[in-house]
């Protein structure tokens, strides 16, 4: 470990694996085995790593088998901001103030975690997505690349609202296909899919499938028109 800057009061455990020129600052606790990569920034008073813990009453077990917490080059890490142990994330993610990152999420380049968005376990975010401020990412959830979430976002994993016995074995996040865009305060519920390049308004309860392309609104959403061309992926432009 060598040419970086450690802050105040700052925690560093053993196995710890910190890349030329990161800045780590004041009253970070970065747990065993992590691995920073190169030039990664992380804030004040953030833990890396972290180990999960359960309530005695949940229904999920701890993982003790959980891999080290990978952290790409150049990425940064808000403020206030917990990164469970099993995260990886790859290069170029910004990651802003009060994140919360469970266990086994993994998080593609260039993507942007806003301010309070908290992405649940065993999640796959894709490439150059942007999750807005206090989005909630369910368990079991995979958005594609290019996923656009506004703030307020709510997503469902258990259709039965925590009282039936039934529900452990039907738990499923929602699926968000590449280039699908999500509206603020929108719900989407538990185990639908939103296709490539759909638009859900603002607002929405989302209690079907959104086709390919289609823009739906409404409580419960419904099927307004197609998305313009203009706005599809295929027509902006971009090295995809």
């Amino acid at each position: 470990m060598t040419n970086f800057e450690i802050g105040k009061n700052t925690v560093i455990e053993e196995g710890v694996l910190i890349g030329e020129g990161c800045i780590v600052g004041n009253n970070v606790v970065i747990k065993k085995n992590t691995e920073l990569g190169s030039n990664v920034v992380i804030h004040d008073n953030s833990v890396i790593g972290r180990i999960p813990g359960k309530s005695k009453n949940s229904i999920f077990k701890p993982n003790t088998d959980l891999r080290k917490c990978k952290i790409g080059n150049d990425c940064t890490v808000g403020a206030n901001s917990v990164i469970y142990a099993g995260c990886n994330i790859n290069k170029d993610v910004f990651i802003a103030d009060l994140a919360s990152l469970r266990e086994r999420v993994d998080i593609g380049e260039g993507t942007i975690i806003g301010r309070g968005v908290c992405v649940e376990d065993d999640c796959k975010i894709g490439k150059f997505c942007k999750l807005e401020t206090n989005a909630y990412i369910t368990k079991f959830s995979e958005l594609e690349d290019f996923v656009f979430v506004s703030p307020g976002v709510v997503t469902s994993n258990d259709k039965f609202a925590g009282r039936t016995e039934e529900r452990k074995k039907l738990f499923k996040g929602v699926t968000i296909k590449r280039g699908g865009r999500i509206g603020v305060g929108a719900v989407i519920l538990p185990g639908l899919v939103i296709g490539e390049d759909a638009l859900v308004g603002a607002g929405a309860v989302v209690t079907k499938d959104v086709p390919t392309k289609k823009i739906v609104f409404g409580n419960p959403a419904k099927i307004i028109k197609d998305v313009p061309s203009e706005q599809l992926l295929e027509n902006q432009g971009w090295d995809l």
